[in-house]
């Protein structure tokens, strides 16, 4: 295609390749505000959800727990169960990459920027 220019033909497939990385990272940056992950603590009793990007999107607290006299028991199972989401949201957004690196023939664990 351009003989006789060097490595230009390979420039423009490097320049392609990277336009194709850039589109498929920005739809997985979209894609990871829909995907959503569920932590919680008190074996079920506080559940938090967020999406895998880490924005927390619900609490459900089951009303059993709210004691007067245990509000600090109560206070430290929410903060363990949005914890245990942000855990969650953290490893499925990792796995994602993965999967997106694995795709364009990249090692599995290649560190890209987010």
């Amino acid at each position: 295609m351009l003989k006789g220019l060097g490595g230009l033909g390979d420039m423009g497939k490097m320049m392609k390749a990277a336009q194709e990385m850039k589109d498929k990272m920005e739809a997985l940056q979209e894609e990871l505000t829909t995907i959503t992950v569920e932590g919680e603590s008190g074996a079920g009793l506080v559940r938090a959800t967020a999406t895998a990007k880490g924005e927390l999107t619900a609490l459900s607290i089951d009303p059993s727990i709210f004691h007067k006299d245990e509000k600090e028991m109560v206070e430290d199972l929410i903060l363990a169960a949005i914890k245990d989401a942000q855990s969650k949201a953290q490893d499925r957004t990792q796995a994602e990459m993965r999967k997106l690196t694995e795709s364009m023939g990249l090692p599995a664990d290649m560190k890209l920027p987010f």
